[in-house]
């Protein structure tokens, strides 16, 4: 390969000399085209605008919250439930969920405290614990997942999410090291496969922001939700 590579140069190169010789130079080099660097679909993400809360259309949805950020730097767990609950009811303070739930200065163990909490305070029984322990998710839990998005913002579910997210794997604004948290689901877009998070760490510029579903799907394992 080296070889007729470096032969075809020659060919070209003798090419350019006998032109040369035969026509005048060009006035004007040529300009490189610009290389535009491309935008990752979790930057893309990001960067949409939020909606007013309680917008729909055929393809988006969001839900209305009362949104606050998490009290203590342990009670994401409690925050995120009472975000949850605040779509449906006047929701209890961070301090009752923390004590109902019960969070620790650990914080919240398992996903399925929450689970707990939110029906006993709603009294549906709609919400249930949803185990993701593949990492990466298997295609099944993906589709449960996307189905359990669409399925419970449609109904005026939100959804609480139990996320461990590594450095290389960040929603906006993170720091630079691995977070176990809670945040909830509050919309979805179908149209380009993204999910409204109301998060409250306090990490991101914004409470709310958009993730794609992909990177939703690849932060909550090996954890789990409640829907």
């Amino acid at each position: 390969m080296r070889q007729t590579t470096t032969k075809l140069k020659a060919a070209l190169g003798g090419l350019t000399l006998i032109a040369a010789a035969a026509l005048p130079m060009a006035s004007t080099p040529a300009t490189a085209v610009p290389t535009v660097p491309a935008v990752s679909a979790e930057a893309a993400a990001a960067a949409k605008p939020v909606p007013t809360l309680g917008y729909s259309t055929q393809a988006v949805r969001t839900l209305t919250i009362d949104f606050q950020y998490q009290q203590t730097g342990y009670w994401c767990g409690p925050a995120a439930t009472r975000i949850a609950l605040s779509a449906r009811i006047a929701p209890p303070s961070q301090q009752q969920l923390a004590n109902e739930l019960p969070t620790t200065t650990n914080g919240t163990d398992w996903i399925g405290q929450v689970t707990r909490v939110l029906n006993n305070h709603l009294g549906t029984g709609w919400y249930e614990t949803k185990e993701m322990p593949n990492d990466p998710p298997t295609q099944a839990q993906r589709d449960l997942l996307w189905r359990d998005v669409t399925l419970d913002i449609d109904n005026n579910y939100p959804i609480v999410a139990n996320i461990v997210a590594p450095a290389s794997n960040h929603p906006p604004g993170y720091p630079n090291y691995t977070i176990y948290h809670y945040f909830t689901v509050i919309g979805y877009d179908s149209s380009d496969m993204t999910v409204l998070i109301a998060d409250p760490a306090g990490f991101a510029p914004t409470a709310t922001y958009w993730l794609t579903f992909n990177q939703l799907a690849t932060l909550i394992p090996p954890k789990g939700y409640s829907a």
